[in-house]
Formats: C-alpha cells, sequence, structure tokens
C-alpha cells in the first residue's frame, strides 16, 4: 500500500516538474489569495490591538464625563440627531467643586489648537503642535507616564505657574542631544518651564500623541479663547467596586449642574473605560468578519483558475491516464494522484502567501511604527488550512473526471 501510495506522490510530482510555468502560474495565484487573506486578519488584529491599548491605559477605574455617548448616531428618514450642548468651563469647574465622592479625583482639560509652533532659542517646531490645558490629575487619569521630570502639582495649577509637560516627539526635533529639563520654550509668546517628559505613546489614526504641549488650564484658557470650547472630565476611582456608586453620584452633580428636571433624560454622555474597549472590540469584530469575507471572495477567485487548470491538465493527460488504468491503476488511485497534486500547488501558494504577508506586515510596520507587526498564530494557521481545503474541495472535481475516463477511449485520444 505504502509504495503504492509513494508511486502516486511521485507520479504527482513528475507532473507538477513537466509544467513549470503552469505550476508557477498556479502556485502564485493561490499565493495571492492567502496573502490578501493572513494580510488582512493581521492588520485588523494590529488595529485592534492599537485601538484597544490606547484605552486600556486609562485603566478599568476610570469614566469620563462628555458631551455624547460613545456609539454612532444614525439619522433616520424624518429623524432629528440630538444636540448636546457643550461641557463649558463654568460646568466643569462647579462639577470638580462640587463632587465629592470618596476615594476619587477628577481631571479637566481641553485642547486649545491643534496647529500650534513651539520655539527653544533660534529653533522652532512646524505649526503641528497640540497645546492642552489641564489640571494636575490628567496624566494619571489618561494613564500617560512621564519619562523624565515631574508632573504638575496643586500649586502648579492653582497658582497658575509658567510650567509645562512635553510629548516625546520633542527629544526628537526641538530639544535632540539635548536635555529639555528646566529649559525654557515659547507658545504664542508666552515662556513656559519643561518639568517634564511624557513616554512615547505613537499615534492613532494619524493622531500623534507625542507631539503635544500640557500647561496649566487656566492659562490655556487665557491664551486660547475660541468660542464653544467642549471641556473633558475625566474621574478616576480608587477603588473598582466603588465604580458604580462614582458613576451615578457624578450623574446627579451633573445633571444638578445642567438644571435638569427628574423627568428629563441625561443631555451628556458618561462612558467608562472598559466600556470603551468592549465596544471597540465589538467594532473590531465586525472589521474581521468582513475581512474574512473579502479575503474568502479572492481565495475562490484562485480556487475556480485552480480548478480551470486542473482540468486543462486531465484533458491533456488523458492517454496518460488511459495507459495507466490499463496497466492496472484503479479508480482510487487515479483520484488521489490528483487531489495530491492539487494540495501540494494550493499547501505551496499558502507557504508562498504566508511568507509574502509576513514581509509585508513588517514592511508596514516599517513605514507606520504608530502600527506595530501583528501576525497571530490563528491567521497563519487559517491560511494554511484554507489552502490545503481549496485544494481537497476544487482538486476533487477534475479528479474524479480523470477517474471516470474509459481506458480504451482514452488510449485513442489524440
Amino acid at each position: 500500500m505504502f509504495s503504492l501510495l509513494r508511486e502516486n506522490v511521485r507520479i504527482a510530482f513528475d507532473a507538477i516538474r513537466s509544467q513549470l510555468l503552469r505550476t508557477i502560474l498556479t502556485v502564485l495565484i493561490i499565493a495571492i489569495g492567502i496573502t490578501a487573506l493572513v494580510a488582512i486578519l493581521s492588520l485588523v488584529k494590529a488595529l485592534e490591538n492599537t485601538i484597544s491599548s490606547d484605552f486600556s491605559s486609562m485603566g478599568s477605574n476610570t469614566f469620563n464625563l462628555q458631551r455624547y455617548e460613545f456609539q454612532v448616531q444614525r439619522r433616520g428618514s424624518g429623524e432629528q440627531q440630538k444636540v448636546n450642548p457643550i461641557l463649558s468651563y463654568r460646568q466643569v469647574k462647579e462639577f470638580e467643586e462640587n463632587y465629592e465622592y470618596p476615594f476619587t479625583q477628577v481631571s479637566l482639560s481641553f485642547t486649545g489648537t491643534s496647529d500650534a509652533e513651539v520655539k527653544y532659542e533660534s529653533e522652532k517646531t512646524d505649526p503641528e503642535v497640540n497645546i492642552l490645558g489641564v489640571n494636575q490629575n490628567f496624566l494619571e487619569n489618561s494613564g500617560l507616564k512621564l519619562a523624565d521630570g515631574r508632573n504638575f502639582n496643586f500649586f502648579d495649577i492653582q497658582n497658575n505657574n509658567n510650567v509645562c509637560v512635553l510629548g516625546s516627539d520633542f527629544k526628537k526635533g526641538l530639544f535632540e542631544n539635548i536635555d529639555p529639563i528646566g529649559k525654557t520654550i515659547s507658545i504664542r509668546g508666552s515662556k513656559f518651564k519643561v518639568i517634564g517628559i511624557l513616554e512615547e505613546k505613537g499615534a492613532t489614526f494619524g493622531n500623534n500623541q507625542d507631539l503635544r504641549v500640557l500647561i496649566p488650564i487656566q492659562i490655556a484658557r487665557s491664551m486660547y479663547t475660541q468660542a464653544n470650547i467642549n471641556y473633558n472630565v475625566s474621574i478616576k476611582v480608587d477603588d473598582k467596586e466603588m465604580m458604580d456608586g462614582a458613576q451615578d453620584e457624578a450623574i446627579i452633580t451633573f445633571r444638578n449642574i445642567r438644571g435638569l428636571a427628574p423627568v428629563e433624560a441625561n443631555n451628556f454622555g458618561i462612558e467608562r473605560s472598559d466600556d470603551l474597549i468592549n465596544q471597540i472590540g465589538q467594532m473590531t469584530g465586525y472589521l474581521s468578519m468582513a475581512a474574512w469575507i473579502i479575503s474568502m471572495i479572492t481565495v475562490l477567485g484562485s480556487s475556480i483558475a485552480l480548478m480551470n487548470i486542473m482540468l486543462v491538465s486531465v484533458t491533456e493527460r488523458t492517454k496518460e491516464i488511459g495507459l495507466r488504468k490499463a496497466l492496472g491503476a484503479k479508480r482510487r488511485d487515479i483520484i488521489v494522484q490528483f487531489l495530491f497534486e492539487a494540495m501540494t500547488l494550493t499547501t505551496l501558494g499558502g507557504l508562498i502567501g504566508i511568507i509574502l504577508s509576513i514581509l509585508g506586515s513588517y514592511t508596514l510596520a516599517y513605514a507606520m511604527p504608530s502600527l506595530p507587526s501583528v501576525i497571530p498564530l490563528w491567521a497563519i494557521t487559517s491560511g494554511l488550512a484554507v489552502s490545503v481545503t481549496v485544494g481537497l474541495l476544487f482538486g476533487v472535481f477534475p479528479a474524479f473526471k480523470a477517474a471516470s475516463l474509459d481506458p480504451i477511449e482514452s488510449l485513442r485520444w489524440e
């Protein structure tokens, strides 16, 4: 039995080698399909990891007050989208003063501008720096860590000290080969002493989180006075078991500040960081499903091409099949030969596709450092499984067609 199997394998490899150009084209077709499958699944996983890490750094014991709930708002026919008022400075400041739930701390912040120019002596940055006004709790509530220096303290915020904390990119540009701690920078003519440098965070959706300057919130308000500024409120709870109570107290406090009647719905949103991660997980789950559908369409095209090539091979080798049958080859021997041939081609194509997707992933990671290279093992396994399955399923029809040929008619084939 083993000798017969070995003979079938030898014949299959001889057939593959005899049609080298056709073999190469078939393998490339399968490789392209598997590359698309593994690459898309890996890209979705990398995107999911990047977004989840950004939110999970906030911790599971943090929640935010915001203008809207974190969800996609849809407008149906005749349906009006609810417009919530902004979170004004007066409201968030009153919340900070009146919110007295134990073992919590409140962070206030807002974005003054995203196109600031920062100067140090004769050097200056491009006008693309984010300026944030924050209080002393912003770093801890946001999950940010310092690579060097210190955080804002209570007196920095209360006394409106002209101090700042810089993103990590400033050490690569404005302060390359210079220790920035203690140096003085200029923003819109205002001087700020650098007291801290943040750890590197990377970019999310093109938003560079390492090219920003944090300054005391009152100073930021005096520099950036545009109308309708929306402020951000983040509350951190020391004990996660107290999260629900802290959240209920925050809702009651802010409803009172907004002057809402008991029968009125909230005109603001509240979101926990772990809820955000769960919602993002659902969104990326849909992305993975879409990736599978798109990839399988690509693989289906490759599979049809494989079946056509195998059918042509059966037609060209009709006389060979008839001769083998005349010499005693059974129906199952012919089926095994052609199935093995098809599965060999698809497996080889799958391996090449996986190698190409890995190379592409590392190339993308090199070009976009903020999107790390992630090739999950299950994506590689899926690629190999799909390639073998394609060879089995789409090689069955050509194999049975070859096995059903009449040996006498086959020998007459010209």
